[in-house]
């Protein structure tokens, strides 16, 4: 019996805040992070079957492709709805049977009627199954995980089947599930309240094989919220260091943590060492009212300016995500958020307005007092709503429009470099830049330099830095080129 043929595929994203899109021509690459999820699940599959990916933001679906599959398996999110359709429209015109699994699926499979095999939820404990059932070719309707697996289940992703020089930043996943409670989030319904880790060896390894691969640059650490659990999180971190002294790595790390790092100085100083330069938090919004609705007790009761710039001291970027659109937002929000964003210095501020996602408890709320209005696209930066509001819709949409396009107007984004510059100070050396940075830099300099308004103000942040601040010159010229996307991504709302 000839080994199966399995073509694994991962949606085209559409132009969002996250994509990169519009610097990716400056990069010379061609999308900003692997599929972690499928090529983890490649790992999972019998060495014996042939595997090919095709990650649809690096290069199209072809016939040829399918024509060679025996299965299609197809991993997506939320975000990836309607190439997910195109996707399983030309399977089923070419005949080919198609596994669909990951988050859109896990909350929404039945929007998809025309896919007949679906993996609902984490997929450790349920592939000895499938592959079985996919060997004798009787594969059922559905696959549901009824537990956590454990991540120790989680073998290397397969990067032989990508070419790591298409992508900006590589990922790997250390811990799955968040201890908090918000009630906005689908990450608990998906991966619990209860975070469970690798073993720090367990993620060295997967590092490891990257360095093995020759990948120097930038690993995003994908977690739901990477110190879920504070101690093992110091393992990790006591280990790379470790690691990163004895093989001379010098990757460095960006990761999603919660706003109470800034409270563990210890915490902040082993991910400074490590190799952690930028890290996200969810910052939502100014408005204790608007926090105390959503149950982010994370963020009630602190000065978030001060965190941030605690964070920013210690050696790292925070990069932020805010909310407008809460029932307690009051008319004055849109200022109130562009006020907070300048003063704390978050460069890349990912403002969108409140979705309900399924299956949280924001959407059974709003299911119970009658409010839900449709579903979402997963972007939140599409200026739009999907339940009745508070505030008045019209109000909420221009002025999100409007708070999206001062951000990143030149003179706002320029200020924020600038701010945040003046707080940074930097703990771990980064490694030498890569071949796409410095293509990025010298395509930036007339880019922005001479091509896009705003050149006065480049201008003035090049040679302050160079000058005044050159351990800051690298970190100043790669905001201003990124500048570029998220002035694109505001003008398109």
């Amino acid at each position: 019996m000839s080994p199966l043929k399995v073509l694994l595929v991962y949606p085209k994203s559409p132009d969002t805040f996250w994509s990169f899109r519009h610097v990716m021509p400056l990069l010379g690459k061609k999308a900003a992070f692997p599929p972690l999820g499928l090529l983890t699940v490649a790992a999972m599959l019998p060495a014996s079957w042939s595997l090919r990916v095709v990650d649809m933001n690096v290069r199209d679906l072809t016939d040829a492709d399918l024509s060679w599959a025996g299965y299609v398996m197809i991993s997506a999110m939320i975000i990836h709805r309607e190439s997910v359709h195109m996707v399983a429209d030309r399977c089923r015109s070419a005949g080919k049977p198609l596994v669909a699994g990951g988050p859109l699926f896990t909350t929404a499979s039945a929007e998809f009627p025309g896919i007949r095999h679906f993996v609902l939820g984490e997929a450790e404990h349920i592939m000895a199954e499938l592959t079985a059932d996919m060997e004798s070719g009787h594969v059922k309707a559905a696959y549901h995980c009824s537990n956590r697996p454990a991540l120790a289940l989680c073998p290397i992703p397969r990067w032989d089947l990508i070419n790591l020089n298409d992508y900006v930043t590589m990922s790997v996943q250390f811990s799955r599930g968040c201890p908090f409670n918000c009630e906005f989030c689908d990450i608990i319904i998906m991966n619990g309240r209860v975070p469970r880790t690798k073993d720090a060896g367990q993620l060295i390894a997967e590092l490891e094989s990257l360095r093995r691969r020759g990948w120097k640059d930038s690993v995003f650490i994908v977690d739901d919220n990477f110190i879920g659990n504070k101690n093992r999180s110091k393992e990790l971190l006591r280990a790379i260091i470790e690691w990163r002294a004895r093989t001379g790595a010098r990757m460095t790390f960006l990761t999603e943590a919660s706003v109470n790092l800034a409270d563990d100085a210890e915490l902040c100083r082993l991910m400074a060492q490590a190799g952690f330069q930028k890290v996200f938090l969810g910052l939502e919004t100014p408005s204790p009212a608007s926090l105390a609705e959503c149950h982010k007790i994370q963020n009630t009761g602190k000065n978030l300016v001060a965190a941030v710039k605690t964070i920013q001291r210690a050696g790292m970027e925070v990069l932020g995500g805010f909310i407008v659109g809460f029932d307690s937002d009051t008319k004055d929000i849109f200022r109130q958020q562009f006020r907070f964003v300048q003063r704390s210095g978050v460069v890349v501020a990912m403002v969108g307005l409140l979705n309900a996602l399924p299956g949280t408890q924001l959407h059974q709320r709003l299911l119970r007092e009658g409010r839900m209005e449709g579903g979402t696209s997963g972007n939140n930066t599409r200026a739009e709503l999907n339940f009745q509001t508070k505030l008045d819709r019209t109000f909420l949409v221009t002025g999100y429009r409007r708070l999206m396009r001062r951000l990143y107007e030149p003179t706002h984004y320029y200020a924020r470099i600038d701010t945040f510059l003046r707080a940074f100070r930097p703990r771990s050396p980064g490694g030498m830049p890569s071949r796409a940075e410095l293509l990025a830099f010298v395509r930036g300099i007339w880019l922005l330099g001479f091509r896009e308004r705003g050149r006065v103000l480049y201008w003035r942040l090049f040679w302050r830095n160079l000058l005044f601040r050159p351990s800051h010159f690298p970190r100043a010229m790669e905001l201003a080129v990124m500048g570029h996307h998220f002035r694109k991504v505001a003008e398109d709302l």
